[in-house]
């Protein structure tokens, strides 16, 4: 979805050391403020964490249910009950968003009175959930038919997609999604340059006359960026492959690169139906994720691998 010029979410951490319940419960905002501030951190891709108060014994400054988010810039909405509790879980926060691990979320209990130096007595149960940027963007030049069944399924996956098509009418039917945006533009071509260098690009546009401006473009880019976009596919059948594949060279476009392009795509199981195109797909673009430096798919873990190598040997 489209979004307007970011607002400052930044509102400074609480210094009060008060332990009063009802001073931090007249600024509570309705719950669904929450998911629509870490919605807006989302989609601007900026990384957070959320703290959420779930258990209390004893005498604590705030309820169970409490929540809060943290940036690196400092706390941007909700509170857990201000002062030290409060300015501890921000330094926490911000410690985790720092922390080099696949893990993304963590259980703290602590001691209000021997662990954070307040008068409170009692004990706080706190759940930190980290929410980082989707570092894998796939780029879908066209959202027909097919877009329109793949990308649904694209949006379970953690990735970020962007769709770009000159039709409004068919950006319009895709569904409203966080890790989706979609891009009114009447030269696709030009996008191009806007695009993360890391993108997954498919074009999937009305022909193959408007997915050769493109794929023209992304070539170019490549030959100044060499390692930009590591998948580039375009939807169609051998035969326009080899016209796609010929007016690139028209074009002046080495065959080196034009050896990169995917076209057909997707494994090579189902039908024709646009559901089953989009399940292929999915599972090329997952499968070659997993094959790059870094990939983390579970098939990369030794015991996986091990497993595989068994299967495949039968």
């Amino acid at each position: 979805m489209m979004t307007g010029p970011g607002q400052n979410l930044f509102l400074g951490a609480a210094q009060s050391d008060s332990c009063n319940k009802a001073a931090y419960n007249t600024s509570m905002t309705e719950p669904q403020d929450f998911y629509s501030q870490a919605l807006q951190l989302s989609q601007a891709q900026t990384p957070f964490v959320s703290v959420h108060l779930v258990d209390t014994l004893g005498s604590a400054p705030q309820e169970i249910g409490a929540r809060m988010l943290v940036s690196e810039r400092g706390r941007c909405w909700g509170t857990v009950g201000g002062g030290k509790i409060e300015q501890h879980c921000i330094q926490t926060a911000q410690e985790l968003l720092q922390r080099d691990s696949e893990r993304d979320c963590w259980f703290y209990e602590w001691n209000l009175q021997t662990e954070i130096g307040m008068t409170c007595g009692g004990v706080v149960r706190m759940v930190f959930e980290r929410h980082r940027p989707l570092r894998w963007p796939i780029a879908v030049f066209g959202a027909g038919h097919v877009a329109q069944a793949l990308i649904p399924v694209l949006c379970t996956l953690p990735c970020q997609v962007i769709c770009l098509d000159t039709r409004s009418e068919w950006l319009e039917r895709l569904p409203v999604h966080p890790r989706l945006r979609c891009i009114h533009s009447h030269d696709l071509a030009a996008e191009v340059a806007t695009l993360p260098a890391q993108s997954f690009v498919l074009s999937m546009t009305m022909g193959h006359a408007h997915d050769v401006p493109i794929l023209a473009a992304l070539f170019a880019r490549q030959q100044s960026e060499p390692d930009a976009f590591p998948f580039v596919g375009v939807i169609g059948s051998p035969a326009k492959a080899g016209v796609i594949r010929r007016d690139l060279r028209q074009r002046g476009i080495p065959d080196q690169q034009i050896d990169q392009l995917h076209c057909p795509i997707g494994l090579p199981f189902g039908g024709n139906d646009p559901a089953e195109i989009a399940i292929s797909i999915s599972a090329q673009l997952l499968q070659l994720r997993d094959q790059l430096p870094g990939g983390r798919g579970k098939w990369q873990q030794p015991g996986y691998r091990k497993a595989r190598k068994s299967s495949d040997s039968e």
